[in-house]
Formats: C-alpha cells, sequence, structure tokens
C-alpha cells in the first residue's frame, strides 16, 4: 500500500505536492519522492524516510514546473532501498514519469514479455516497472508525430489487459499531459480534484480525499474500475470508461488504511468505522461480557471503540495515549520492528484502567504479537480482565493487492481458533467481527459497488492465484522481509516471540 498524487495546472505545483503528500504519510513510511515537468525536462529528487525528512527547501527549489506527481512507499515488493522509491522515469517515448499504488500478481509473466517482446530488461525488482515499460512499449508503436488521445487510451487498454493486479496509477507524459488509470477491478483508491485558480483550472488526483481538504479543491469523482483520464495541455479532461462503481474495491481500506476523514465512494471512512463498532456490540453482548468502558488501540481503532461504547451503554475512555511521532506498526517492514514500533507508541493511562474490566477495540488482528503486547500493556497497567475486540473478520488468506501480509504462515487466524488466538494473545476473550455483517455493510446493493474480501474468504476476484502466491513468497524471501512464524504443514504450536 501506497499513497500517490498528480498535479497539472498553471502554476508551479510542488507546494501543493508536499501538502498532499504529507496529507497521505499514514500510506507510507519507507520512502517518499516527486518528479515534476517544466515543459523541457523532468526535474526528479526522492529519498528514504518521511515527507518533511525527504524534502529540504534546497530540493523543492529545483522541482520547477506546473505538472507533477509524487509518492510515499509501503514496502511490500522488492526490497527497502533509495533504487526502489517513485517516481520512475523513462525517457522514451517523449519521456515519462510514474508512481502508482498496488501490486502486480503477475510479475514474473509480466517481465519475461518485455525482455522477449519488447527487448526491455526491468532494473529493479519494484512492480512499478513492469506497468510503465508495458505502457511505454505500447504507446511507442503509435504514430508518435501525430499521438491522439486514443492511441494514449489504446495503450492503456493493452497494459490493464496484460498487467493483472490491483493499481492505480498517475503519469507524466512529457509535453502532452497527465494521465492517471486504475486496474479494471477498480481494487486500489484513486480519486480527481479541481481548484479554479484566475489562470486557469488546476487538477489534481490522489490516493485519499482528505488530500483535497487541505488544499482547497473541490472532489471531482472516483476513477473507477479500469477507467482512464487525460488531461492535455490545455487542461481539457478526456475520459477512456466513465463507469465509477469499484469491481471489488478493497474493504481494508475502510477498515484500516484509509484516514478517517476521507471519503470513499461517498462514504466517510469515520462513519463507516462507528458503524463497524455498532455492529460487533451485538457479539459482545450476547458473550456475556460486562466491561466497565471500552477504550480503542489508537488511532484505526477509534471510531469503532466509540460506536461499540454507543451501543453496549459502556463510558469511552481514550485510555492508551500515542506518541505521534512513531510510525504505524502495521507498516513496520518485519515483525521485531513492528513489536518496538507498538512499544514506544502507546503507553496506557493506569489511573483508568487499573481494576477494571476493559474491552480494547483494534481495527484487525493480523499476526496475534501485536495484539498481545497490547494485552500485556493494559494487564501491567492493573487492567483486571482485557477483551480483544476486531472490527474486522478473521484475516485467514494472504493479501496480494497491495497490503502486507502476503504469507498465510503470518496470519494467526489462518492456523488457529479463536479460543487458541484468546490464549496466544494473553486476553479474556477475543472477539471477531461476523464476515457476514462487513459483507452487508458494503453490499453493492447499498451503492458502494463490489467490494474485495479475500483476505477474510481467501476468493480473489482476479481468479486463480495459487502460483503468484508462490512467487510473492518466493521474492520476500529472497529479501528477508518474510516473519518467521509456524509451519502450517501440520498442527503447529503457537507462534513464539522473537
Amino acid at each position: 500500500m501506497c499513497g500517490i498524487v498528480g498535479f497539472h495546472g498553471p502554476e508551479r505545483v510542488v507546494g501543493d505536492m508536499i501538502i498532499g503528500l504529507t496529507a497521505l504519510q499514514h500510506r507510507g513510511q519507507d520512502a517518499a519522492g516527486i518528479a515534476t515537468f517544466d515543459g523541457d525536462a523532468f526535474h526528479l529528487h526522492k529519498g528514504q524516510g518521511l515527507v518533511n525528512d525527504v524534502f529540504k527547501p534546497k530540493h523543492t527549489k529545483k522541482l520547477t514546473g506546473n505538472t507533477g506527481i509524487g509518492h510515499v512507499r509501503y514496502t511490500t515488493q522488492g526490497a527497502n532501498d533509495s533504487d526502489l522509491a517513485q517516481p520512475f522515469t523513462t525517457s522514451y517515448p517523449f519521456g515519462l514519469a510514474m508512481v502508482h499504488n498496488g501490486n502486480v500478481i503477475n510479475f514474473r509473466d509480466v517481465a519475461k514479455l518485455l525482455h522477449d517482446k519488447y527487448h526491455v530488461l526491468p532494473k529493479t525488482t519494484n512492480d512499478l516497472e513492469l506497468i510503465m515499460y508495458t505502457f511505454a512499449s505500447e504507446l511507442r508503436v503509435k504514430d508518435l508525430d501525430r499521438i491522439s488521445v486514443v492511441d494514449i487510451f489504446d495503450a492503456v487498454e493493452t497494459t490493464q489487459e496484460l498487467v493483472k493486479g490491483a493499481y492505480a496509477t498517475v503519469t507524466i507524459i512529457a509535453g502532452h499531459g497527465l494521465l492517471a488509470f486504475t486496474d479494471p477491478l477498480g481494487i486500489r483508491p484513486l480519486v480527481m480534484g479541481r481548484r479554479d485558480t484566475p489562470e486557469g483550472p488546476v487538477y489534481a488526483f490522489a490516493s485519499e480525499s482528505t488530500c483535497f481538504d487541505y488544499l482547497d479543491f473541490e472532489f471531482v469523482e472516483n476513477v473507477g474500475p479500469g477507467q482512464a483520464i487525460f488531461i492535455d495541455n490545455n487542461f481539457q479532461v478526456h475520459y477512456k470508461n466513465q463507469n465509477t462503481v469499484p469491481k471489488a474495491f478493497c474493504v481494508f481500506e475502510q477498515i484500516y488504511f484509509a484516514r478517517e476523514d476521507s471519503t470513499i465512494h461517498g462514504r466517510l471512512v469515520a462513519r463507516e468505522r462507528v458503524r463497524l463498532g455498532k455492529i460487533i456490540a451485538r457479539k459482545v453482548v450476547d458473550a456475556g461480557l460486562k466491561p466497565d468502558m471500552v477504550i480503542d488501540v489508537p488511532s484505526s481503532g477509534y471510531f469503532s471503540a466509540s460506536g461499540l461504547a454507543e451501543a453496549i451503554g459502556v463510558p469511552y475512555r481514550r485510555a492508551m495515549v500515542k506518541n505521534n511521532h512513531m510510525g504505524r506498526s502495521f507498516i513496520v517492514p518485519t515483525q521485531a520492528g513492528r513489536e518496538d514500533v507498538v512499544k514506544k507508541k502507546l503507553n496506557p493511562i493506569r489511573a483508568f484502567v487499573e481494576g477494571k474490566k476493559v474491552a480494547v477495540v483494534d481495527d484487525s488482528i493480523v499476526r496475534g504479537t501485536t495484539s498481545r503486547r497490547i494485552v500485556r500493556l493494559l494487564r501491567e497497567a492493573g487492567a483486571s480482565e482485557v477483551y480483544f475486540i476486531s472490527s474486522a473478520p478473521p484475516i485467514v488468506s494472504p493479501c496480494i493487492y497491495g497490503i502486507d501480509m502476503a504469507m498465510s504462515t503470518e496470519l494467526i487466524a489462518a492456523n488457529y481458533t479463536e479460543e487458541e488466538i484468546c490464549q496466544f494473545i494473553e486476553a479474556d476473550k477475543v472477539i471477531y467481527q461476523d464476515l457476514s455483517d462487513l459483507q452487508d455493510l458494503f453490499a453493492e446493493e447499498r451503492g458502494h459497488g463490489g467490494s474485495c474480501f479475500a483476505c477474510f474468504t481467501g476468493k480473489y476476484p482476479t481468479g486463480d492465484v495459487t502460483r503468484y502466491l508462490r512467487h510473492i513468497q518466493e521474492e520476500r524471501q529472497s529479501h528477508r522481509i518474510v516473519d518467521k512464524v509456524p509451519s502450517v504443514s501440520a498442527k503447529a504450536p503457537l507462534p513464539t516471540e522473537h
């Protein structure tokens, strides 16, 4: 999962881009990058770290131009190093600069096609290269002296046919304009905005609508499944496929990844998380639990916790203080790193929890070790009982579409019962959201469009992915970003601490 932006207008865009990327910092903390085009040349700066660490005044001063794209990276495919930071550029045809959010799942097939048919050898393991070079190779067979919008959209369509997986992309085509397109299922988010200025309109694309709130942009529309939008140098907007309802939008965006103040396909994320808390209240009551208070795991658990507290008539307390200078533990590449972040990030308020039965709400339970650390923190602060509530159902299948849980051996619910999980995380009770309730909340007939529930069901919208799962496992192991977790060849003991 990453965050991307793209801007095209009559004025210099780098200032808006820095603000936009900072608003998306929760989507990636490993690296950041910006490419701008000034009418003659690309200007590129990228590096490891947060946006404010990577971009200093001396860097932004050189990022001239009225067209730009930017990226914040969270490592899923490939190693975490500066060479893999986006954007990527290529000089032919015209000059292209591209960013993407998502994962290519048939990366070996596409790499072979690029080598055998197009005679292109990708330089890195970043799957953005596969998208960029496929698009570039299809574009270069057109009449480049008289390139048309139809030609550009034809190249997009072929790219979408050849490249499988989940992706939202924004591309600068030097001297021609700004292009955005998504995978045919609309798995990853991308939105379009506009701000009017005396010199003319500025158009923007971003992973989440919250960017536009900071920049006084008007939300225009979602970039739908398989849709392409091209904004030319006269700021005319051209469309391929204006269907804006997703066929398999990632439901984990609503549960965890997106910011609470973002609106996704017409639904405010904060409101949906409150609903998740209210829905799971029935299971808490049916289990006979009577907590003294409901608390959240900051900060993605807040709205679900408040919904649960309201539904069962128990006080909500913000009883865990978050150190805002620490990053999101989920997107740290290793388990040891995640646990270290949790230890340094969260501090229970002893006076609130001491001697109390506490229901603690988190967005999900993925590997279990972070949940166990949270339970231990609460017990050390004096909680008499701890009930761990997951606003997501059990995660039983790996995500191959851009969220860092790409091996089934990393998923505690794929191998153990709820009772065993409860024992492992040392809680008095574990309660998961019902899958059927989650599916009903985001049902297509409620106007949300289709959703991807693959991590909860094992049913992948792109079809049989067995071979791709094996490839991802091999790739991750080769870069040593795999957590050591028990074998699932037989009933394995519960995972131990590293």
